[in-house]
């Protein structure tokens, strides 16, 4: 009961519009209730747009109104008897009804989560062969199938229910190690671990900073800044500093900044591990002002996160058409300063892990017509091997969740990288 009550108060912010956090040790002490509690919500939430159906299907008068937990429990319980039956649909129904009768504002809805319930049990069979593309939203899908083809996308439907496997970044190239971690090589120094049976804390090399977390996709950016070592290089929005610390490991005297101090606190923690030390700055990235200009910039502007579906599922029903705006309003304010900070000759990287492109490819010609003496510095094929098919024709890095990286399996973030030069 305990976890299913901190599960359904997890979702209920989820669905709310917070991102997902997964339920950690001060949530739930034993670490088998916490990895329950979390494939539940995780569940419920990959399964969002099946679980929309069912819930118009189940109950005719929509949702009750000011119904507390009701919504959450619901939807964990649907997850669990429809797409967890593994787990028994009896715990399903019991611990639903228990844990709204807790609930001072949903305790009257007992009855009909009871009603509820037994109906889509008797229905179980039928919901399980709803079609995968309920699994994306609609506004979503007609842009992307538009952009990566039909096929592409019912991969993404795959990709979303599969989850993402653990994507690491080595410090450096040790086949010991690799073959310690149970990971197998992608691209470059980017290796893959498709299970685990332990925290990453736990992994082999983590005490001692041999490797970062990092996935396939987000290690792209930092290795097409194409300068020489000991070049002054800013990482703008750089939390929690995975690309902070490829620019560092490619020689780069790098200052890392970012807006927001809990979250510079965790990169600090992790350039401790890793036993590197950039200068760390906190302060916004659109007004950043450095008494000298920088060789190399780097920005990974806030997006929509699309792109990153496959951990954050929430995603793809939280966000909007005015969400999308807002970021494309703020990424042209970051671009603008980036620009401004940047030596002549410097070398400016934008990068987004979002799938849209008005946060991507409609921003570069954006950039080109506002910020004279900006110019598109093309990616060569050369620069991308193993990942050939990300290059596009203008010279941008397009990657999807479909794509694979190296000899992978299918499944990377979505993410957007193109590179500028300043010519004056």
């Amino acid at each position: 009961m305990k976890l299913r009550l901190a599960a359904a108060q997890r979702l209920k912010t989820v669905l709310a519009g917070e991102h997902f956090t997964p339920l950690g040790a001060n949530d739930l002490a034993d670490g088998r209730d916490r990895a329950l509690a979390n494939r539940l919500i995780t569940t419920a939430l990959r399964r969002q747009g099946q679980i929309n159906v069912m819930l118009a299907d189940l109950l005719e008068k929509g949702l009750p109104a000011r119904s507390g937990s009701f919504e959450a429990v619901l939807r964990l319980s649907l997850a669990q008897l429809v797409f967890l039956p593994d787990l028994g649909a009896h715990s399903a129904l019991f611990l639903a009804v228990e844990a709204v009768k807790r609930d001072a504002k949903a305790r009257h809805l007992s009855g009909l989560m009871n009603a509820v319930l037994r109906r889509a049990q008797a229905n179980s069979a039928r919901y399980g062969l709803m079609d995968d593309a309920l699994l994306l939203p609609e506004h979503f899908t007609t842009g992307w199938t538009a952009a990566y083809g039909s096929n592409a996308v019912a991969q993404f439907a795959t990709t979303l229910t599969e989850g993402a496997p653990l994507d690491l970044t080595l410090r450096d190239n040790d086949p010991v190690l690799i073959e310690a971690l149970g990971a197998e090589p992608l691209i470059a120094d980017s290796v893959r671990l498709e299970h685990r049976d332990r925290p990453v804390e736990a992994l082999p090399g983590y005490d001692e900073g041999r490797w970062w977390v990092q996935d396939a996709a987000s290690a792209i950016p930092a290795r097409l800044m194409g300068l020489e070592a000991g070049r002054s290089v800013l990482d703008l929005c750089a939390a929690p500093g995975g690309k902070t610390a490829q620019l560092i490991k490619a020689g780069y005297k790098v200052t890392a900044l970012d807006s927001d101090g809990t979250r510079l606190q965790r990169l600090k923690q992790n350039m401790g591990r890793l036993g590197y030390a950039p200068i760390v700055v906190e302060a916004d990235a659109a007004n950043y002002d450095p008494a000298s200009p920088f060789d190399g910039i780097l920005l990974d502007a806030p997006c929509s996160a699309t792109g990153t579906f496959r951990r954050h599922p929430e995603v793809l029903w939280n966000r909007t058409a005015r969400d999308i705006s807002g970021r494309v309003t703020l990424q042209q304010a970051l671009l603008t300063n980036a620009f401004r900070c940047l030596a002549p000759g410097g070398t400016l990287l934008y990068c987004v892990c979002s799938l849209e492109a008005a946060e991507g490819e409609q921003q570069v010609s954006w950039a080109l017509d506002a910020l004279p003496g900006l110019e598109l510095w093309p990616i060569a094929a050369g620069e991308m091997k193993g990942l050939e098919q990300a290059l596009t024709p203008e010279g941008f890095v397009r990657t999807h969740p479909a794509m694979s990286p190296g000899s992978g399996n299918a499944g990377m973030d979505g993410f957007f990288v193109a590179r500028f030069k300043r010519t004056r």
